[in-house]
């Protein structure tokens, strides 16, 4: 009789929770379209910079601005947002943010110059973190049953994956017919249905006690981000100089008076002590290493498609299809893994897939084929897939539910920061490698000479402009510098999934 007792008492316990019904999948619907229209932001810009660059003239520091100041302002916020969701209210500030998301996207697509397009890539950064992590902090208001829920995490992680995928095809789909600014205009259709119905399928949620932002925290985020990437960026193109390591010293300052602020505030915007458990620290971890592995391979994977084999860019979007739908397929699988296996070896298989991935371009950089990049890609989005969901739904469920916002504004900083770190630090030791293996013939100008000896594209394009002879010579030399900066970008990457694996085993360990 007391042997059975438990296990009756716990049956009772689970069927008095409600289960999720057609309302709440609705509502889960709803969600998914912002989640996907972000994470398609992340990538289909890269398809409009050559438009741009025509269209607008912005120099090379300009145009790396543009890309790049949505993602920090993003990821500098995220935190605070979500605390002022567990203040507000979460739907509140989903509906805020993606108004304002629509209204800026729309204005962007209209940017007469870089300098406006990229204050409107700032301002969408402000309102996109408004939106991320109410998404994922509503989910627990919807689905209280822990398995819907884990099955609601995998559909929202596989739209999340998806949309990072499917930015190159939609930018090649959009830009094959229209101009550069319809990737922008994208997010008004997207976000209409979500305006439409939020208020009838999803209901509002807070923290019944909240603490107030901190604003300075807030600025000193950014001062540590911004000056991070910038000398990424700046240390490894000039090497090593003042204006890097001052940008350096800036961050590593403001990030270390950052981290003591939170230590002794009441109301810290990042609350240090949810990192004292073990697998939501791993979680984070795991969160930041599958977007860094993710965003970091189509940075240069999109370049080797269209630039080396000669694709345009929706066939070179398409071939990564397979890809996409791997990855949610994953996510979804991974939701009933997770019930027979530990989430730790769910979440640390993800890791070494995404190992394996970068692993193929290592062993057939030679024969680089368009299947090649293709089963490469399929690889590593099956473990992004897999890691992704299962890190989610253990950050969200290892934290009390009043503290979901927070939790999730943590989780979707680990997920900007994977995005702006893999393509800073793998994009930096690629250029830096295919600067140091290009041969260039000689009688260039110095124009012609910077041009291309900074990217493939550069090269191709003063390739263009000569004989046939020295053009031939050119283009050949570039691309084998870029493929060979791709091996070399590769192995890093393995070496650094191998090192995240064991950490991320290790400290989701149960104490014995």
């Amino acid at each position: 009789m007391s042997t059975t007792h438990p296990i009756r008492t716990h049956s009772d316990a689970e069927s008095a929770i409600p289960r999720a019904g057609r309302r709440e999948w609705l509502g889960l619907v709803l969600l998914m379209l912002p989640v996907l229209l972000i994470s398609v932001d992340n990538t289909v810009l890269s398809f409009a910079l050559p438009a741009i660059s025509l269209d607008l003239r912005p120099s090379s520091t300009t145009l790396l601005w543009i890309v790049d100041i949505y993602p920090l302002v993003l990821a500098g916020l995220l935190v605070a947002m979500g605390t002022l969701g567990d203040r507000v209210g979460r739907r509140k500030l989903l509906l805020i943010g993606a108004t304002g998301f629509a209204v800026v996207s729309a204005l962007a697509a209209f940017a007469p110059t870089a300098e406006l397009l990229i204050a409107a890539r700032a301002v969408m950064g402000f309102f996109g973190a408004m939106i991320m992590p109410s998404t994922l902090s509503l989910l627990r208001s919807l689905f209280l049953d822990a398995r819907q829920r884990t099955l609601a995490i995998a559909v929202w992680a596989g739209a999340f994956a998806a949309g990072s995928s499917l930015g190159p095809i939609v930018g090649g789909v959009v830009l094959q017919h229209f101009s550069w600014g319809a990737v922008f205009l994208i997010a008004v259709p997207i976000l209409l249905p979500l305006l439409a119905l939020a208020g009838f399928l999803i209901p509002e949620s807070k923290d019944p006690a909240p603490l107030r932002i901190d604003l300075v925290s807030v600025g000193l985020s950014l001062l540590t981000l911004a000056p991070l990437v910038f000398a990424i960026k700046t240390l490894t193109h000039d090497g090593v100089g003042l204006v890097g390591l001052g940008a350096l010293a800036v961050g590593l300052a403001a990030g270390a008076v950052f981290l003591r602020r939170q230590l002794r505030i009441a109301n810290p915007l990042l609350d240090l002590s949810l990192f004292r458990h073990a697998p939501f620290a791993g979680s984070v971890l795991a969160n930041f290493l599958a977007v860094f592995s993710l965003v970091g391979f189509l940075f240069f994977v999109s370049q080797h498609l269209q630039l080396v084999l000669g694709l345009d860019p929706l066939a070179a979007g398409l071939l990564l299809l397979p890809g996409a739908v791997l990855s949610v397929a994953a996510g979804l699988t991974a939701a009933y893994v997770v019930r027979l296996v530990p989430p730790r070896l769910v979440i640390v298989a993800g890791i070494l897939l995404s190992a394996l991935g970068f692993g193929v371009i290592i062993l057939l950089r030679e024969n680089l084929t368009a299947g090649v990049v293709a089963l490469a890609f399929g690889i590593l989005s099956v473990g992004v897939g897999a890691a992704e969901t299962i890190s989610n739904d253990t950050i969200l469920s290892s934290v009390p539910a009043d503290k979901a916002g927070a939790a999730a504004g943590v989780s979707e900083t680990a997920y900007e920061l994977g995005a702006v770190l893999g393509t800073a630090v793998l994009g930096a030791i690629l250029a830096a490698s295919y600067r140091a293996s290009v041969v260039l013939p000689e009688g260039l100008g110095r124009a012609e000479t910077a041009q291309a000896g900074e990217t493939l594209g550069g090269a191709l394009g003063v390739a263009g402009d000569l004989p046939a002879a020295p053009a031939a010579a050119l283009a050949e030399s570039a691309r084998a510098a870029f493929d060979s900066g791709v091996g070399v970008t590769s192995l890093i990457a393995v070496l650094l999934m191998l090192v995240a694996a064991l950490a991320v085993h290790r400290s989701m360990r149960p104490s014995r």
